[in-house]
């Protein structure tokens, strides 16, 4: 009896560890596309955020939307119960191209909230590059892929003598509304059209999209709708408040394919993209053509250790780097140009094979982009960099400035101050130098004087005057209140002037690479400016006025009014490129270790963000915090102790943050506010790497800082086109959830003891190894000589 008891105790024991080994054995042949969550905060989405079916920056991408109308709560949303349509363009101020399959009785012309159908997430596959999901209401089984700038459907419908695809453009959709459309049947396969998407309070001109729609199987007629009604329609539809339609009959498990190519440009264009694109009907090639171009982007890091879903959150963190800002050239590189009063067609030059040397985006600002896409695109993707930069500069050509956030050919003046200078510069630094750099100096140059970015705040479309460039320039600040009226968005003078001051110190290292020594001097004073506005007697940066006087009620946690999406106690530490001369203004390193200890210690009560809430006056009650890592303004604060010579509190916050903030796979939460086109997905990505740049690598000698690791070992695969090392590998040993404080370090095998390392030395590739522990050392890294360097220690 004994005995068999053993025996089967034992078989128990050797199968569940079968299964364990095979489980393991199936985690470890996972591909990295395979570990995507798209669903991660998606019932909290902005119109731009949700993600399925979309190739890395994209100009298609193409998912489900539930509400249709508004910038933000709107788009794909997890816990709406209604399928509107699918649209193919959620990018930043664009959208455009709403589709549905129907069957029964037509109702499209009703609009969205007749025509929707219900949905069940049981039925729902979200992956890179591919999105299934079940119209329950119509037994219709839909599933979308898409190349660059393609959309491409399947839709299997059930038994009907009435099928329909609609084309909704009576439809607003995100931040913009439908002007008009023309939609014309070419043949009984394929349609073609235009849509004008107005202007919106971002976008300050309209936009239209081309077309062209072909069909794998004949539909048998073509309709349409205006104002709600449907009207005789023989070959073409067209102005205001229109629909088109086809109809056609199907048998149970009916499978109809439609491929929709889009084009900023003309209806040419959008056929060539099609042609050069998507010339087959092979709807599974294009599936697993998308999981391998993924792949290839995701395999540019390699984690080994963590939990899988630490893994899981970590390749849909990367996943997110690599999308909201969208491309906007056709495969030709041909572009719309709307700086000017009429848009005109540009083409980008090509390069000897005939192919475009870059792409055209929309981006929104790159505001707080010095603290997530200057990193990891420069160290991962640099040919993505160049690209961008490129993009910028060609702007710059065709409208004599280079933008904060382009959007659809316009200069949107989005956020403030000149945020692409650090972008710029940081590349140019770290050895990325594919783009006319006499250009772009001249152009970075104009953005900050008067008539340049820095004249402009938020939105500032048809004056020069909220930027306050004048004031800054003359006085050392930009005063709040600027002035009785507003200009536009964000005038608030404390956070432009900090922000323009750190902008200030990446054009002096700019004009310091290229030798241009009265520029480095007059750029170098200006980033000085910082120390103007920290008022010594309540130990905080404060605002100044027109006269010079500090504002007076003082209320460091007052949101706004003088602070961008932020307050005070938040800006306080936005000197990202003096942090040495901050923590003299502040009386010494254990002052600036304290306060800003403490300023953590307040917001662990809140989780680190700022909240969510509906009602004006609780969001009013939930702003007034210390900390929040919910936007970009507090990005860089756990990584000051490293200059402070407390690099434990730095391996301990950014921890408390990942665990708090950026943990899990739930589509409930994910990134705390607004993920904002990949910024706060890349910040996750670079908290779980142990990497970080406080000046955003804008120093003449760039260098990362160092925190805590979540994996056991992390494997960076430099680009050899721009960096001589094959690979950069961080490995950590006695890792684990209570064991985050670096002992120890050793690069290369030799000793290593400071909380940072240069760009030069990371690419020629190496390894570095961190011992953890339980407690903190305090010896390691502490060493005032050894912080990381500042302006002030130049």
């Amino acid at each position: 009896m004994n005995f068999r008891k053993i025996f089967i105790l034992t078989g128990i024991v050797l199968l569940k560890v079968s299964f364990l080994y095979s489980q393991d054995h199936h985690i470890s042949k996972m591909e990295k596309v395979d570990l995507v969550e798209p669903m991660v905060d998606a019932a909290n989405s902005r119109f731009f955020f949700f993600s399925s079916a979309c190739r890395p920056f994209g100009m298609v991408n193409l998912s489900p939307d539930m509400v249709l109308n508004g910038t933000w709560g709107s788009g794909y949303r997890y816990n709406e119960d209604t399928i509107k349509c699918f649209s193919h363009i959620h990018g930043w101020e664009l959208s455009g191209i709403p589709v549905l399959p129907t069957t029964g009785n037509f109702k499209g012309q009703l609009g969205p909230d007749k025509y929707g159908s219900s949905y069940s997430h049981k039925d729902e596959i979200a992956q890179p590059g591919y999105h299934k999901i079940v119209l329950k209401d119509y037994h219709i089984t839909a599933e979308l892929t898409s190349t660059d700038r393609v959309g491409f459907h399947r839709y299997t419908f059930p038994k009907s003598n009435e099928s329909h695809i609609l084309f909704d453009f009576t439809t607003d959709l995100g931040s913009s509304k439908t002007d008009s459309a023309v939609t014309r049947k070419i043949s009984n396969t394929q349609l073609e059209g235009q849509v004008v998407m107005s202007a919106t309070p971002r976008r300050p001109k309209p936009l239209t999209v081309y077309f062209v729609v072909e069909f794998d199987k004949p539909f048998q007629t073509f309709g349409g709708w205006k104002d709600g009604k449907i009207i005789p329609v023989k070959n073409v539809i067209r102005g205001e408040h229109t629909g088109a339609f086809v109809n056609f009959t199907t048998t149970k498990n009916d499978v109809r394919l439609m491929k929709v190519a889009i084009s900023y440009v003309s209806i040419a264009q959008a056929r060539n993209n099609l042609n050069r694109e998507l010339p087959h009907w092979n709807f599974d090639r294009v599936v697993k053509e998308s999981r391998s171009v993924w792949n290839q982007y995701l395999s540019r890091i390699d984690v080994e250790g963590g939990t899988l879903v630490e893994r899981r959150r970590f390749y849909t963190d990367l996943w997110h780097a690599l999308q909201g800002r969208r491309i906007v050239s056709d495969y030709s590189g041909t572009y719309i140009d709307n700086t000017g009063p009429n848009p005109v067609v540009r083409q980008i030059p090509l390069d000897k094979n005939g192919k475009p040397k870059f792409n055209e985006y929309n981006s929104d600002s790159f505001w707080g982009a010095q603290w997530s896409l200057n990193t990891l695109w420069d160290l991962v993707y640099p040919e993505v960099t160049e690209s961008f930069i490129n993009s910028l500069l060609s702007m710059y050509d065709d409208g004599g400035l280079i933008p904060r956030g382009p959007s659809g050919g316009n200069y949107t003046y989005v956020m403030t101050g000149a945020t692409t200078t650090p972008f710029i510069v940081s590349a140019y630094m770290k050895g990325i130098r594919g783009f006319d750099i006499t250009k772009a100096y001249a152009g970075m140059r104009k953005d900050h004087f008067p008539g340049g970015m820095m004249s402009k705040t938020g939105y500032e479309f048809n004056t020069s005057i909220g930027g306050g460039i004048e004031y800054y320039i003359k006085d050392g600040y930009v005063p709040f209140p600027l002035s009785e009226k507003r200009y536009g968005y964000h005038q608030d003078g404390g956070a432009q002037t900090l922000e323009y001051a750190y902008q200030d110190y990446a054009m002096s290292q700019m004009a310091k690479a290229l030798g241009k020594k009265d520029d480095y001097n007059l750029f170098s004073r200006r980033a000085q400016n910082y120390k103007n506005l920290f008022d010594k007697e309540i130990g905080w940066m404060w605002l100044k006025n027109r006269e010079g006087n500090w504002e007076q009620p003082v209320d460091i946690l007052r949101y706004e009014n003088g602070w961008e999406e932020g307050n005070a106690a938040q800006y306080t530490w936005f000197v990202p490129h003096d942090v040495k001369g901050l923590i003299g203004l502040m009386g010494g390193a254990d002052n600036f270790t304290n306060k800003l200890n403490e300023s953590f210690e307040k917001a662990r009560s809140h989780g680190f963000v700022s909240g969510s809430a509906k009602n004006k006056e609780e969001q009013k009650r939930e702003r007034r915090v210390y900390i929040n890592y919910g936007n970009q303004p507090c990005m860089e604060t756990p990584f000051l102790f490293n200059f402070s010579g407390a690099p434990w509190l730095t391996q301990y916050w950014t921890r408390q943050l990942i665990d708090s903030v950026y943990s899990g796979i739930s589509p409930q939460k994910g990134y705390g506010g607004d993920e904002d086109q990949g910024l706060m997905g890349t910040l996750s990505v670079l908290l779980r790497m142990g990497i970080f740049s406080t000046n955003g690598g804008t120093s003449e000698k760039p260098y990362y800082e160092i925190c805590s690791p979540v994996f056991s070992r992390i494997i960076i695969h430099l680009n050899p086109k721009y960096y001589p090392g094959k690979q950069f590998i961080i490995e950590t040993k006695n890792n684990g959830l209570n064991d985050f404080y670096i002992q120890s370090a050793q690069l290369n095998g030799h000793p290593f003891n400071k909380p940072w390392i240069y760009h030069e030395e990371l690419v020629k590739g190496g390894k570095l190894v961190l011992q953890m522990g339980k407690t903190p050392n305090k010896s390691w890294g502490s060493n005032p000589k050894m912080a990381p360097p500042s302006m002030s220690s130049e």
